[in-house]
């Protein structure tokens, strides 16, 4: 009877190394391809909407990059995978109970789309930050804000990925958007279920100009454009 228990324990440690482990793995080999999010393959999985067009970095209009990584991560050209600065911030707030914008890089948030689960645990954070460093270590800038413009929930439908959510809002091809139509996307994150590029409320808009405001700083571009500029 011990026997039997102790390798059903070793059985159960070992599936959940694994289970652990397996995102690392797969990142290898996200350098390529178009891989879907956890949340889209649940979705899927329970008959939901999910709608998604992947859409190469390159054609993506570059006022859309621009303005998220202003908005989302000002810092993204510079850490690696983990804004420490911003997440201490986060933390201070918490404990003197100020509410803030959350302080994820895209990198983070690329982490739990990909292989975590929405909402706000203490696990779920524990498991993001060191799988965010190793996206950093292994995949480009370039590749990372790619998958996280493709797998991030852009609209109220089940629309994944910017294509889908210019199609949704605009319609017409995130390739085309204009620096207000793309402000005005990034906006709606993270919430596209309350919040709506389409039919913007005040708030959206007064965000979409800010955000707009903010992604004229060239730095921004500089280590995920590679056009030259």
């Amino acid at each position: 009877m011990r026997f039997v228990r102790n390798n059903l324990i070793r059985n159960v440690v070992l599936a959940v190394l694994a289970l652990l482990l397996l995102p690392y793995l797969l990142t290898l080999f996200y350098a390529g391809g178009h891989p879907v999010s956890t949340l889209m393959a649940w979705r899927w999985l329970t008959g939901a909407p999910v709608t998604r067009q992947w859409i190469d970095l390159e054609r993506i209009a570059p006022s859309l990059p621009s303005t998220v990584v202003a908005a989302e991560d000002a810092k993204f050209c510079v850490h690696h995978g983990v804004d420490w600065d911003s997440l201490r911030e986060v933390i201070d707030d918490y404990q003197e109970g100020a509410a803030r914008r959350g302080g994820s890089s895209i990198t983070q948030q690329l982490a739990k789309n990909l292989f975590l689960w929405p909402g706000r645990s203490v696990l779920r954070k524990g498991l993001e930050l060191p799988l965010a460093l190793w996206i950093d270590l292994v995949l480009s800038k370039q590749r990372i804000l790619e998958l996280y413009l493709n797998v991030a929930e852009w609209g109220p439908n089940g629309q994944f990925g910017v294509e889908a959510g210019a199609q949704y809002a605009f319609g017409q091809s995130a390739a085309r958007l204009s620096a207000r139509e793309a402000a005005l996307l990034t906006a709606i994150l993270p919430n596209p279920v309350t919040r709506s590029a389409k039919n913007p409320g005040r708030a959206v808009r007064r965000l979409a100009s800010t955000y707009q405001a903010r992604s004229q700083s060239s730095e921004l571009a500089r280590c995920w454009r590679g056009r030259g500029e």
